[in-house]
């Protein structure tokens, strides 16, 4: 849940990305993180295992500046992709505003993204969270790959809701800010 604090006029929002393990949650901030000026953005903090996979998460402020009067902030998180790390997606999802699934457009990995999106709406019922009622954005990452499955493909097996979705090589920054931009606008249209 967003937090607002009206005394120092702030909205803070929390957006977290969601998908299997090296999908391209983590390269998706770190795009991100190295195309916004500085002074709108805070750290890059990234636990990494020696594989350069996250463990717990990325979190990376984005200051959106002023709307309506009030300063507007993005906290972006990332959920670990390996399923044992199970406590930590959870922990992670206390409080969202904004969900990004990220999904591996290989065919290989089209049984990973099914589990990864159970995964995700189970832990949003145990938080209590309607997933109809939730801002969710669908990115198909690294379209630019041979085995890339079907856009069509993927939005049968994973977009079953009909949510927004966004091709996107998160390598090269193609349709990273386009997912940024429409779940940001998601959330704040949610705050109204």
């Amino acid at each position: 849940m967003s937090m607002i604090n009206y005394a120092s006029r702030e909205i803070n929002c929390k957006l977290v990305y969601y998908g299997p393990g090296l999908g391209g949650k983590t390269t998706n901030l770190e795009y991100v993180f190295n195309r916004v000026a500085p002074e709108m953005r805070g750290k890059l903090i990234s636990l990494a295992t020696e594989h350069e996979r996250t463990l717990f998460f990325d979190f990376l402020p984005v200051d959106l500046g002023n709307i309506r009067g009030f300063k507007t902030r993005f906290h972006l998180y990332t959920v670990p992709g390996q399923v044992y790390y199970n406590a930590s997606r959870r922990l992670i999802l206390k409080g969202v505003d904004g969900l990004v699934f990220v999904a591996d457009s290989q065919a290989e990995r089209m049984d990973a993204n099914i589990a990864a999106l159970e995964n995700l709406y189970e832990n949003l019922v145990d938080y209590g969270y309607d997933a109809a009622q939730l801002p969710i954005v669908l990115q198909w990452n690294k379209r630019d790959l041979d085995s890339a499955v079907p856009v069509p493909e993927l939005r049968r097996q994973l977009n079953p809701m009909g949510l927004q979705e966004f091709e996107a090589v998160a390598t090269s920054g193609q349709g990273v800010f386009d997912t940024l931009k429409a779940i940001s606008k998601l959330v704040l249209k949610s705050l109204n």
